[in-house]
């Protein structure tokens, strides 16, 4: 369809409008030249002489043309002054102010409203950017990580603990996807549910996501709540719940149990049976006792796990503490690399108890990989390569303690701290439940994983190594 015959009209009209600046001109000329004329006139024809005549109309020619620029001055000045202004305020400067703001006078209040108007956007943004630089405050201040990604699933913004958890600064990671950085489950699963995400520990997050549109391009928010030690210590609540009912109920049965298969073991001599009978009935109660002896101590060693006290905080050398614990164990070499003199604010002796359960690991773990390597002969192989090597360093706020065996490694990674689970034949499945309980008793974590490129298992115990709260209990 064609355009309008009008519309092309009233389109060429504003095409072709006058500048204001000349439209003044012009009724300034309308206003001027036909007072010019008359009394152009009427000087011409007075009985004067004709220099004076010209005289005359050349200076009413000049006084007409310095009004005319002085009230074109007065009309075009301010209306540039006031575009200036409005200009600036959009280009978001807001220093510049109209004069000539008096009350009573036309323009004076229209310079009155532009400079209040000024001084409401400059409030306005003053107070955005305090806003802003308290929200970006408060982001960085936040122990948890926080992520942006526009539509195409880039990283626009992240916090410090967002760095912290993808190991990279933001200078790097802004600008790479959700994949590349590991984090695509967290913008394709359901909100407000638990994902776990494979870097360092394995952790199990809480997942909160929300829209909000910057420069009217939406973006996605998306906050991560590490919920893995309240997880598990809601857990350890189940389990001291169900190993306190559980201890109560079968001590009640096995006690009785025992006295009675003792006593009936011991009034067997005085009855008259064969003796192929005799040692039937000998066995029997003598299975029934022992089992329920170990039994009784199977459990004794899960009351230990749910009745363990908390941390008598003291000071204690991590270096002392490491020799102490190293001399204890003597079935598989260990070797210990010296880190930093550290002072820990802790409890030594539930430290120390840590340290001889993950050792005793690490040495059953080299001996049963030692008795699987032995060659046809029957002759041990040797290796270089130290069986269990115990190392420690630190930062300003944390000691790290490292142990590392030769043994055949985490056969099942994600149940080594399940409760009860154990692949050993004699084990009870609390030793590394209750090290980590420990670690995280003070603070710190405690985290299992097969070595990079060769065979075995390491374990890094975090620890922090001081807090205003702790030296306060002390």
């Amino acid at each position: 369809m064609g355009s309008s015959p009008n519309g092309n009209d009233s389109a060429n009209k504003r095409k072709s409008r006058v500048p204001f600046e000349r439209r003044v001109m012009r009724f300034v000329a309308l206003l001027v030249v036909p007072g010019l004329l008359i009394s152009g006139i009427l000087i011409w024809l007075k009985p004067w002489a004709l220099e004076s005549k010209l005289l005359l109309i050349g200076i009413e020619l000049l006084l007409c043309l310095v009004i005319g620029a002085a009230l074109h001055d007065h009309i075009i000045r301010p209306i540039q002054t006031l575009a200036n202004v409005v200009g600036a305020l959009r280009e978001e400067d807001y220093s510049f102010r109209a004069r000539l703001a008096v009350p009573n006078d036309a323009l004076g209040e229209l310079s009155m409203e532009v400079n209040a108007l000024a001084d409401l956007l400059a409030q306005h943004r003053t107070g955005a950017i305090e806003a802003s630089a308290l929200l970006q405050r408060v982001v960085e201040e936040v122990d948890i990580p926080i992520f942006a990604f526009d539509p195409g699933g880039k990283l626009r913004l992240v916090n410090s603990a967002g760095e912290k958890l993808v190991q990279q600064p933001s200078g790097k990671v802004i600008g790479m996807t959700a994949a590349d950085l590991d984090l695509q489950g967290t913008l394709t699963c359901e909100n407000e549910t638990l994902v776990q995400l494979h870097f360092n520990n394995n952790a199990r997050w809480f997942i909160r996501r929300s829209s909000f549109r910057q420069q009217g391009v939406p973006h996605t928010l998306v906050v991560l709540s590490d919920v893995s030690r309240a997880l598990r210590e809601e857990e350890r609540r189940a389990w001291q719940r169900l190993i306190r009912v559980l201890g109560h109920e079968l001590n009640n049965s096995l006690a009785p149990i025992k006295s009675i298969a003792g006593s009936l073991n011991a009034r067997l001599s005085a009855t008259s049976l064969d003796n192929d009978q005799r040692e039937d009935f000998e066995r029997g109660l003598g299975i029934i006792e022992n089992r329920a002896a170990s039994l009784n101590r199977f459990l004794q060693a899960y009351r230990q796990l749910a009745q363990m006290p908390p941390p008598v905080l003291q000071q204690c050398s991590i270096a002392n503490l490491v020799k102490r614990v190293a001399a204890l164990e003597t079935r598989a070499e260990v070797t210990v690399i010296p880190g930093p003199d550290i002072i820990l604010i802790a409890d030594p002796d539930q430290l120390e108890q840590m340290l001889i359960n993950l050792l005793r690991n690490a040495a059953e773990a080299v001996l049963e990989s030692s008795g699987s390597e032995h060659n046809s002969n029957g002759s041990k192989t040797s290796s270089a390569e130290p069986q269990i090597l115990l190392a420690w360093g630190g930062t300003e706020e944390n000691a790290v303690l490292t142990i590392e065996d030769t043994g055949p490694g985490l056969m099942n990674p994600s149940n080594v701290f399940v409760p009860f689970y154990t692949t050993k034949p004699h084990g009870s499945g609390i030793g590394l439940v209750l090290s980590r309980q420990i670690a995280e008793a003070h603070g710190g974590s405690l985290e299992l994983s097969n070595r990079d490129g060769q065979r075995g298992c390491a374990v890094k115990v975090t620890l922090p190594i001081q807090s205003p709260s702790r030296q306060a209990t002390i």
